[in-house]
């Protein structure tokens, strides 16, 4: 009894089919050439796929190959404009966790409209990362002098304190630049904003400088209160400052309350400055003299955080950039800490993170 060929068959058929088909062009003739010699030359059905597969226009290959990279990118960058699309462009509604009996919500939350509206960034900035490499790269902040005032903690600590009135952002050099010439007057009513940067930021970081400015521009004088070390101030004390470390924060708040005790008072955090600010908030509870405070991307819980700034590939990238910040105060501030600390062992971890 004889083995059944399957590509014998297959090879019959379509020698047949080609008896009752009309004539081919030159170029299909030669594909069915190949395909006849391909099936003469080997019954293995791994040559035969390769043979087929070679038969695939060389487009068709470059447009499954786009088709594949911007799947990539759509997930890698967490571009979400095919959601915005499906929605019809009208954003994401804002969402509030909150206590509706409170006097808080009643008071402001309740009366604040934006925080009924929707969200929809601009659409080709439809993505975080896409939104903060913009920002970093051509973010262009706006072009201002801050005054700086200097503020003595009692254990021999150095604060930078860089102040912009209300009235120097109307005041323009002829240049496009702006320059604060003083800190508030005591009879100035205009409110006061502190604003406590994020981790390795200070006063000129791009993104504290246009929400300085915006600020300003709104009838606000602001002051940025930079953390120890940074700011271009050198550090003067054995105290460094952490997410953990809210006396410094505690000092500035209640020195600008007793200096303008009739103004009102509100504090911003970013990212850390945030996790300072909400922990000072919980340490002191209703006793302290600021009318608000805005904590914005807050890494609550730290240890969570950690885990997942070193989740996925485009997080560890924003790991190593802190990472990379971070080393650079170090070795900015390297007589303090190697008085302090085992300077060779720290070397060490630091040629560990950012070779």
């Amino acid at each position: 009894k004889r083995h059944f060929n399957p590509q014998f068959l297959h090879a019959l058929i379509f020698r047949t089919s080609r008896l009752n088909s009309p004539p081919l062009s030159s170029e299909k003739s030669r594909r069915v050439s190949a395909m006849d010699g391909c099936t003469a030359a080997s019954d293995s059905p791994y040559e035969l796929l390769f043979q087929a597969l070679s038969l695939i226009p060389t487009a068709h290959y470059a447009a499954l190959l786009l088709a594949l990279w911007l799947v990539f990118l759509y997930d890698f960058l967490e571009i979400h404009l095919l959601r915005d699309l499906a929605t019809g462009f009208r954003g994401d509604p804002v969402k509030l966790t909150y206590n509706a009996s409170s006097e808080l919500y009643r008071a402001v939350a309740s009366k604040c409209q934006v925080l009924r509206g929707r969200y929809l960034p601009t659409l080709w900035l439809c993505s975080p990362h896409i939104q903060t490499a913009f920002l970093t790269f051509f973010g262009n902040p706006p072009r201002f002098t801050y005054k700086r005032v200097m503020f003595y903690t009692s254990d021999g600590g150095t604060i930078a304190l860089d102040w912009v009135l209300h009235s120097d952002v109307n005041e323009d050099d002829g240049g496009g630049a702006y320059t604060s010439h003083a800190v508030p007057q005591k009879d100035d009513k205009a409110p006061i904003v502190i604003v406590i940067p994020g981790l390795t930021s200070d006063s000129v970081a791009p993104y504290i400088k246009h929400l300085v400015f915006k600020l300003a521009k709104q009838g606000w004088n602001v002051v940025v209160s930079n953390h120890r070390g940074l700011g271009g101030v050198e550090i003067t004390s054995d105290r460094f400052y952490n997410a953990g470390w809210t006396e410094d924060s505690r000092r500035i708040i209640d020195h600008i309350h007793q200096e303008y005790p009739d103004t009102p008072l509100y504090v911003v955090g970013t990212s850390i400055g945030a996790n300072i600010l909400v922990k000072y908030l919980g340490e002191e509870t209703v006793n302290v003299p600021i009318v608000g405070a805005v904590a914005v991307c807050n890494p609550w819980d730290l240890a969570i955080g950690d885990r997942f700034i070193t989740r996925r590939f485009v997080q560890k990238l924003y790991d190593k950039a802190l990472a990379f910040g971070l080393v650079g105060y170090a070795k900015l501030h390297q007589t303090i800490l190697s008085r302090l600390i085992d300077w060779d062992g720290l070397k060490k971890v630091l040629l560990f993170v950012c070779p």
